[in-house]
């Protein structure tokens, strides 16, 4: 193979790897996970979520470590196979052990408004 034809070949691959990393973001490639599910204590109401939205516990939002805000997510209680789907409007610390807080609402269509915790199923919906 000549050198020109080498340096070719060499410029589509570079291209193609450059091309599959821009259009790959971390929050694309995770669209599902498992874990605890909380829900916001009622001292958040009206108060100023991470996005600038006021936090409203009547509605359906969550806060996430890493998904983008305005991401819609189904979350689905592990134990009982409730669902609901909620958009990501707060931010949540890096450090907690749960994967999504969310509303007393959502808790409450999805069974564990009463024991505060749940084991969940996050699926990024498109």
């Amino acid at each position: 193979m000549n050198t020109r034809i080498r340096t070719q070949l060499g410029l589509v691959t570079l291209l193609l790897i450059v091309a599959m990393l821009v259009t790959t973001s971390p929050a694309a490639a995770q669209t599902a996970e498992e874990g605890v599910a909380n829900f916001y204590s009622d001292k958040f109401e009206g108060k100023k979520t991470a996005s600038g939205e006021v936090y409203d516990g009547k509605g359906l939002t969550a806060a996430h470590k890493k998904l983008p805000y305005g991401t819609k997510v189904k979350v689905t209680n592990i134990e009982n196979g409730k669902s609901v789907v909620v958009t990501v409007n707060d931010r949540m610390a890096a450090t907690s052990p749960a994967v999504i807080d969310v509303t007393k609402r959502a808790a409450e269509e999805l069974g564990f408004a009463k024991s505060g915790k749940a084991k969940v199923k996050v699926e990024v919906q498109k």
